[in-house]
């Protein structure tokens, strides 16, 4: 059974600069690339993302309609994010718009789009907000119908106050972090297995049009 995984780095940095979400995200790869999951990590400052609640472009240079087909073909979906002041980033929150944008579509059963998908969260940041990034985006998640298993939420912070993050401070050595790794990828894919094996039956969640 093929797996499908991707991932959303929503860091505010490209791909070409070191991104310390990003070195977070490789540690759960690693633990997917050892049950032959497929994973396609995206870095959304890479993209011309437009603003708005929707899933279709919202001008000609709008690149989210390519990065949603992936979002709807995949199994996994993991969102990256760093924290600043405390909250996700910018570029999280305008991801989260535009996954919400194209929630009301529906499979061929009728159900919303996102259901027998499963979510995750991955933060990082050097000072706390870990849970706060992670309560949000696994609320914006489910609620817009993605399943989400227990302990799919990996971060690492630093102390309080200006400091090293996770790459500079070695945080892939931090023993909760790295076990917290392996038991989102694992959940994640357990669960991603299961719904694949047996959806959601449709019985009382088909949406009325």
């Amino acid at each position: 059974m093929t797996i499908n995984a991707l991932v959303l780095n929503c860091t505010l940095k490209k791909s070409s600069e070191p991104s310390n979400t990003g070195a977070l995200i490789d540690e759960v790869i690693k633990f997917f690339d050892e049950t032959e999951v497929e994973t396609e990590v995206i870095t959304a400052a890479d993209f011309k993302i437009g603003y708005g609640i929707t899933y279709e472009a919202v001008d000609e240079e709008d690149e989210w309609p390519d990065i949603f087909k992936k979002v709807e073909e995949a199994d996994i979906l993991i969102v990256g994010s760093p924290i600043w002041l405390g909250e996700q980033s910018s570029i999280t929150t305008k991801v989260i718009e535009r996954l919400y944008g194209g929630s009301s579509l529906t499979n061929e059963k009728g159900q919303y789009i996102f259901y027998n998908k499963v979510g995750g969260v991955v933060v990082t940041g050097n000072e706390d907000g870990a849970k706060q990034v992670s309560r949000s985006v696994l609320y914006s998640l489910s609620h817009m119908g993605f399943t989400i298993p227990p302990n799919v939420d990996t971060y690492w912070v630093g102390e309080a106050g200006p400091g090293p993050s996770f790459i500079e401070a070695k945080g892939y050595d931090n023993d909760f972090t790295r076990e917290h790794a392996k038991i989102m990828a694992y959940n994640l894919l357990h669960f991603a297995r299961m719904l694949k094996a047996h959806p959601i039956p449709a019985e009382g969640n088909v949406v009325k049009g």
